[in-house]
């Protein structure tokens, strides 16, 4: 019995120190052009609703349907393109999730 609760505790340790590191590191890892797809087309789906009354929306949609087209076809840096397009045609600035991640790190290190 002692040698199995042993062989356990072990085992236990093994796996909690195994999963730590992983875990810690994926705060640091970009993300993937596929999510980046996902995370914009969101975004131009909140600046139409937000910009609804602006001249460009028939052009921000037919664009947002092209770049997920785009997206699906596995073309996802011309579909990241005609989604930031969208964007930017409503007024709103894209999110790039990997520059706010520098930026959040640049400014710790300044005085």
């Amino acid at each position: 019995m002692q040698r199995f609760s042993t062989s356990l505790m072990s085992a236990l340790l093994g796996v909690s120190l195994a999963t730590g590191p992983v875990e810690a590191g994926e705060a640091n890892v970009a993300a993937t052009r596929t999510e980046r797809c996902t995370n914009l087309s969101r975004q131009v789906d909140e600046a139409l609703e937000t910009h609804a009354a602006s001249r460009q929306v028939t052009a921000a949609k037919a664009l947002q349907r092209r770049g997920n087209r785009f997206c699906a076809n596995k073309k996802q840096a011309q579909g990241i393109r005609m989604l930031a397009n969208a964007v930017k045609l409503l007024g709103v600035t894209p999110i790039d999730p990997d520059a706010a991640k520098t930026d959040l790190h640049s400014k710790e290190k300044k005085p």
